[in-house]
């Protein structure tokens, strides 16, 4: 019954991003809006604006941005494949996520450039020793 209600009057926007599994609490999706990672039909909101079905939402998760359109609204956050059924990722969207995604794998592995890096158990142990019976003035 409160999803038929929910596709008459509108959802708030952070209780869609939660049901919809964007993010793992409500908390989390207050935050984020709040920061300005998540617009819809390209202007910047607030958690409370209410969402209407066919509305762009732009949002980041991390370091992967995605584009959807809203399909439905619900109250309840259920098990992944129906909350995958309230959106639908733009073409452009998946494009670029996976195109990201093999940027980040293609990346050379930032240690691989370290030629030296933080010294050993047995070279601290050398640095100690040579520190030791360096020569001093007696």
């Amino acid at each position: 019954m409160k999803d038929k209600q929910a596709t008459q009057d509108g959802l708030r926007l952070d209780k869609w991003l939660w049901a919809a599994r964007f993010y793992k609490t409500r908390a989390l999706a207050v935050e984020e809006i709040g920061k300005g990672r998540v617009e819809i039909n390209g202007q910047s909101v607030k958690p409370s604006r209410d969402m209407k079905l066919g509305d762009r939402v732009k949002l980041r998760q991390g370091a992967v941005e995605r584009e959807v359109i809203v399909r439905g609204l619900s109250h309840v956050r259920g098990p992944a494949p129906q909350a995958q059924t309230l959106y639908e990722e733009t073409p452009e969207s998946i494009a670029k996520r996976e195109q990201a995604a093999e940027n980040r794998r293609l990346a050379p592995e930032p240690a691989a450039s370290i030629e030296q890096g933080r010294p050993t158990k047995q070279d601290r142990r050398r640095l100690g020793d040579w520190e030791r019976w360096s020569a001093q003035i007696d």
